[in-house]
């Protein structure tokens, strides 16, 4: 059955500087994250003037959603809610109830299954759904798409222009957010990461030999493992025989904070050092192909031949100690 609306439910990030505190209060609650590292990222946020680009993004993101439902008769409106900041998603989804949504369909900006990028926001649906109380919408959540053309095409499409303008010898990363090496245990991330590494080298037309999955962004406890190896650790080791690397975010949906400040900052001043130019390719939220997946996917989650449930039970635990 068509829903009423889509939610796009997302990670969050601050709109002014005064909100970057606060803002990563939310990030680590109950985690044992070294204050260091907190002091660290607000840095990092307030080097790019203390706006998260997040926000824009989902905003015209929901603004090419409702475009495409628009062209194929099928007017949904598409609501924003977030995990970590405004609008948050208990606030949102009021507005939904108000405005007398009865059935919506959820698709979260994370495209690979784990506890902090699947799990971790149905446990958000559901308390925000506690939170409110009656008169919430039915809701069908859209499932990792990381094999979904709308995704793996446009970041195909940026390494083979990329790889079109540099030597056939040029190493490639291919990067992802790491996360703590208990998490991955129980979850199909890593199994999926290096599904999109081969497929977005054959997509291509980069030989896969050139390739390497590659992590960045880690922010939890230095005592406990998490997946690697760490982008500049490999940038090191590729600038070694290599004067230009390419970069490839195949673990990001769009340029946010690990993207711009990560990438576009850290990882290129460290190829730098090393004597080496780094060359990121794009991410594809902005490609239209991605708004077209997410109507096929929303239709796909919503018709009546829909397979439910399409995640194990207990699959995808959090990180343990």
């Amino acid at each position: 059955m068509i829903p009423d609306a889509v939610l796009l439910h997302s990670f969050g990030g601050p709109d002014d500087p005064r909100d970057v505190a606060p803002f990563l209060a939310n990030v680590v609650r109950g985690r044992p994250v070294p204050p260091s590292r907190i002091e660290a990222v607000a840095s990092q946020y307030l080097s790019l003037g203390g706006v998260s680009p997040l926000n824009d993004l989902n905003r015209r993101l929901a603004s090419r959603i409702e475009a495409v439902f628009a062209r194929r008769d099928r007017a949904l409106a598409v609501y924003v809610g977030n995990r970590n900041w405004r609008p948050y998603l208990a606030d949102t989804m009021r507005k939904m109830v108000s405005a007398g949504v009865q059935r919506a369909a959820v698709f979260t900006t994370s495209p690979y299954s784990s506890y902090s990028g699947c799990r971790q926001y149905m446990e958000d649906l559901d308390a925000a759904a506690l939170e409110i109380g009656s008169g919430v919408p039915a809701l069908t959540r859209v499932g990792p798409y990381f094999d979904h053309p709308g995704f793996l095409e446009p970041l195909a499409d940026g390494l083979a222009v990329a790889a079109a303008r540099l030597p056939a010898t040029v190493p490639v990363l291919m990067t992802a957010h790491s996360i703590p090496t208990s998490m991955a245990a129980g979850c199909q991330y890593q199994s999926q990461l290096e599904y999109v590494k081969e497929e977005v080298a054959a997509r291509a037309g980069v030989e896969a030999s050139r390739t390497r999955l590659v992590y960045q962004s880690r922010s939890g406890s230095p005592t406990h493992p998490w997946l690697g190896p760490d982008i500049a650790d490999a940038i090191d080791e590729a600038a070694a025989d290599h004067d230009t690397v390419i970069v490839v975010p195949i673990g990001f949906v769009s340029d946010h904070m690990e993207v711009r400040y990560d990438l576009d900052v850290a990882a290129r001043d460290r190829a730098l050092s090393r004597g080496a130019r780094l060359v990121r390719t794009p991410t594809p939220g902005d490609d239209p192909r991605y708004g077209e997946m997410v109507f096929e996917l929303v239709l796909r989650a919503t018709s009546a031949s829909a397979p439910r449930p399409w995640c194990g039970k207990g699959c995808c635990k959090a990180a343990t100690p």
